[in-house]
């Protein structure tokens, strides 16, 4: 998913959706160094809950798409994430400035599980650098 980032306005809305695994969990475990308990054993229900910094690669994975570099994340997560969940993230641009040699961008997102329950709401500002 690559987006051009020159045509983004205030509203414009982007989107991406994955579906966690527990080779996923694992994975991103041993990269972050994160091996709490609740990310290896699976609960009394049977499921190994996704870190909560792995759930927000979503909106990190929107803005690789367009080229941002973010000056600030702000996270805020409301429901844990487990293994087979499937989730959708949408960010919507609520803020386009230009500036010299850039474009700076606030953006907003929202991250919903298969059951449209929100796991993960959030904001982003920082940069699209433009081509010389």
């Amino acid at each position: 998913m690559k987006s051009d980032s020159r045509n983004l306005k205030v509203g414009d809305e982007l989107t991406v959706k994955r579906s966690f695994t527990a080779d996923d969990v694992i994975a991103f475990g041993r990269i972050s160094g994160d091996r709490g308990r609740h990310h290896l054993v699976l609960d009394a229900q049977g499921r190994l809950m996704v870190h909560g910094l792995h759930t927000a690669t979503l909106p990190t994975e929107i803005g690789g798409s367009i080229d941002f570099v973010a000056r600030e994340m702000v996270f805020d997560f409301q429901r844990p994430v487990f293994v087979g969940d499937t989730v959708t993230c949408t960010c919507t641009i609520v803020s386009v400035t230009q500036q010299e040699n850039r474009r700076a961008l606030e953006v907003n997102f929202v991250c919903l599980n298969q059951h449209g329950k929100e796991v993960l709401l959030g904001r982003t500002s920082g940069v699209v650098l433009e081509e010389a």
